[in-house]
């Protein structure tokens, strides 16, 4: 399965303390990141991970290209729900491509558990 892992800034903590968490499990599949929460990822899991831009930079959409083009299976993205992101159009472009091609997506701590013990 290929994972997507995405968070906004005040996020990444959580996001690093989900994979940490579930790196045993994360590390049987295909990970790939924004580039800033890719790399922190990186260092402090270990996790082989393909990161591409960051966020704000472009990732977000080439996450959505790679959603776009069926290279995607699943998505954690740890969104920031009280801060206003420069790149929010970007962020709904890649929140709509995930309904429209049938991607499930958690958006919060709460649903990533219960989908990442889905792949155990």
């Amino acid at each position: 399965m290929i994972i997507a892992l995405i968070a906004h800034d005040k996020m990444k903590p959580e996001m690093i303390d989900f994979a940490k968490k579930y790196k045993t499990i994360l590390k049987k599949h295909s990970l790939v990141a924004t580039g800033t929460t890719g790399h922190k990822i990186i260092e402090a899991t270990g996790l082989n991970i393909r990161c591409f831009r960051s966020g704000p930079l472009g990732g977000d959409q080439e996450i959505g290209a790679e959603v776009a083009n069926g290279k995607i299976d699943l998505i954690f993205f740890f969104r920031d729900p009280l801060t206003a992101q420069p790149h929010e159009p970007d962020v709904s472009a890649l929140l709509r491509l995930s309904d429209v091609y049938k991607i499930p997506l958690a958006t919060n701590i709460s649903t990533a558990e219960l989908m990442v013990h889905s792949l155990e």
